[in-house]
């Protein structure tokens, strides 16, 4: 028997968008499409509402499509993340894309807390995040990336990841970080990975944000973590490297623990 190279395997494609308007005290949904292996759920907290994206694909690979969006009227205030981490698997044949688009009205404000993405071995992954600023709005963003699991014992010899982030206020780019991991980055030195294994990029854009500089650079002590952290015209950016997903995963709790003003999502304490 001979394969047909005219069969093609199957991909999977998902999109979850989520819109919320403010009354009174209370930020309520007011929209929610999903559709094939994208999902969303919304629990209420004090703090607002909690969103919790989900892929039921299990994981993305070459040809697949992803899309997650929220709307936040003026005035909201949600918080986003993802069920678990996100794994990109290895692809025989094109690229896994993810499109995340979210729009923040006028003084509203945005935690977009995705947990790691976990890279395998040959993977190829292209993933662009825009958030869209109204007047005094402002967000936390987070991006974290495992080259392989250490524990299971995976070597990552192969891959290819572009990774875009922008933040832009009433169209204006305030904040512009694009990322491209090729093999070539695995083994270079100084600059690069340094053999890191795991990284990831925080940034907090806002009116004074810079003002948690200091607190946020006493929070940088987890050990195996190389960090650092840089505050200026209403922008407070961290950068964070280590040699495994745990050591960077608690850092990353530490930072937020500073700059949020509430408990984090559920689903990164379990």
């Amino acid at each position: 028997m001979t394969a047909n190279p005219a069969i093609r395997p199957e991909r999977s494609h998902g999109a979850a968008r989520l819109s919320f308007h403010r009354t009174g005290a209370w930020t309520r949904l007011v929209g929610l499409h999903q559709s094939g292996s994208a999902k969303a759920f919304v629990h209420p907290t004090s703090r607002g509402p909690e969103v919790v994206f989900l892929n039921t694909s299990g994981g993305m690979t070459g040809g697949d499509r992803l899309a997650f969006a929220l709307t936040l009227d003026a005035g909201c205030r949600v918080t986003a993340t993802t069920q678990t981490a996100e794994r990109a698997y290895r692809s025989a044949d094109g690229v896994a894309r993810v499109t995340i688009d979210h729009e923040v009205g006028k003084g509203a404000h945005l935690d977009w807390l995705p947990q790691e993405t976990i890279l395998f071995d040959h993977s190829a992954l292209d993933r662009a995040t825009t958030i869209h600023l109204g007047r005094d709005a402002s967000c936390l963003m987070v991006e974290a990336v495992v080259l392989g699991r250490a524990a299971m014992g995976e070597t990552i010899r192969a891959l290819d990841l572009t990774d875009r982030r922008r933040v832009l206020r009433e169209g204006v780019p305030v904040l512009h970080e694009p990322l491209r991991l090729t093999d070539a980055a695995l083994t270079a030195g100084t600059g690069v990975l340094q053999g890191a294994r795991a990284f990831a990029s925080l940034a907090f854009v806002g009116q004074g944000a810079e003002a948690a500089l200091g607190a946020v650079r006493r929070a940088l002590d987890e050990p195996g973590v190389q960090a650092g952290a840089s505050g200026f015209d209403g922008k407070l950016t961290v950068r964070l490297m280590a040699a495994d997903g745990w050591p960077l995963r608690r850092q990353i709790l530490r930072v937020l623990e500073v700059l949020r003003d509430g408990p984090l999502p559920r689903v990164w304490q379990m």
